[in-house]
């Protein structure tokens, strides 16, 4: 969608609010039109967390406005109503009218939901609006969720996140092997299969478990947030690429009953306000992850690494096992990792000749 359209859209939608609370003639919606919602929001994030946490809260604000006060949404971030991964369950069962997470922090209940985050060697965030929005993913996203009472949207992407912090070196394969490691996601169980153990926990735990030794490495998100936890002071090496995380996705959940209550107009100006806090938080993270990196790269108590070419590929080989495995035995994750990779498949000889040959030029 151009900017233009969208910025049109959402004034469209927000008036349609005017028009109904000012005139009853204005519409077929006019009987709904002094009708007030207060929403919570429950998060998996810290309340006003630079990227992740922040970003809900202006879209609560920006819908706030464009509705002109008629749907107030009321955001607690983790732990302060529900804990940290307990979001999807909050919404699902109606506690709560909203939630933002990450998909794959409840793949134990619906494993094929990481796609909607991100699958270790996958899209970039670019590739995964494009085949969310035009290549059908959106529709099978819902489809997925619809028995668990949820209405998932797109809503934010940190970009391509870093490989993570070690306090070990990692030179072969054979270094990841009893590795504890704090990482969500496919990749947890990637690593799993390298000999490693993969931990979850809150992003808020990290610090903590990096400095006394409850984990050997940590993956969080990418210098942005990685210096706001601190994270540098408590780890030495700092690895990349992020191959498990190439365009990290976030969702709002909607309980499909309240999003059912809303008038079409409301629902627009939702729908309109997380495409652009998608396009804010983008902008956000990489205009931050550029100042920060550089930073930690002037650090002389860090070392920014890049993963050995060997480890890659073993990584990448037990990810092809998982997703044949995982396709044979479910039957939504083969519907879905097959329109998944099918666009990777045109997209990748499309970024080949744009994207990474124009990057490339940069050294020229």
């Amino acid at each position: 969608m151009k900017r233009r359209e969208f910025v049109g859209g959402l004034a469209a939608a927000a008036g349609v609010a005017a028009c109904s609370t000012e005139s009853p003639e204005c519409g077929p919606g006019a009987a709904q039109a002094d009708e007030t919602f207060e929403w919570s929001c429950v998060t998996s994030w810290p309340p006003k967390y630079p990227g992740l946490g922040i970003a809900v809260d202006n879209l609560a604000e920006r819908v706030e406005a464009a509705s002109n006060g008629r749907l107030k949404i009321k955001v607690y971030g983790a732990g302060e109503l529900v804990p940290a991964f307990a979001a999807f369950d909050a919404v699902s069962r109606g506690t709560v009218e909203m939630g933002h997470d990450a998909s794959y922090y409840h793949k134990g209940k619906v494993a094929a939901a990481q796609f909607f985050t991100s699958i270790p060697f996958g899209m970039n965030a670019a590739e995964l609006d494009g085949w969310l929005y035009y290549g059908g993913g959106l529709e099978l996203w819902r489809e997925l969720y619809a028995p668990f009472n949820i209405m998932p949207f797109p809503c934010g992407n940190t970009g391509v996140q870093m490989g993570g912090w070690f306090n070990r070196e990692i030179n072969t394969p054979q270094d990841l092997e009893g590795l504890k490691i704090r990482i969500p996601g496919l990749g947890g169980e990637v690593f799993k299969r390298a000999g490693a153990t993969p931990i979850a926990m809150p992003g808020s735990e990290i610090f903590t478990s990096l400095q006394t030794g409850a984990v050997d490495a940590a993956e969080w998100v990418g210098a942005y947030n990685d210096i706001a936890f601190g994270l540098h002071k408590a780890a030495k090496y700092y690895y990349y690429p992020g191959w498990q995380e190439p365009g990290a996705g976030l969702e709002l959940m909607i309980n499909t009953q309240a999003w059912a209550s809303l008038p079409p107009d409301l629902q627009s100006i939702v729908e309109l306000a997380v495409q652009a806090i998608t396009t804010d938080m983008m902008a956000e993270y990489t205009h931050g992850n550029a100042l920060a990196l550089q930073q930690l790269i002037d650090d002389p108590a860090v070392e920014v690494r890049p993963f050995p070419d060997e480890v890659l590929r073993v990584l990448k080989r037990h990810t092809e096992d998982i997703v044949a495995q995982q396709s044979a035995d479910d039957e939504m994750w083969k519907k879905i990792a097959e329109s998944y990779y099918a666009f990777i498949d045109k997209s990748t000889a499309s970024q080949s000749v744009t994207e990474v040959a124009n990057l490339a030029t940069r050294g020229l």
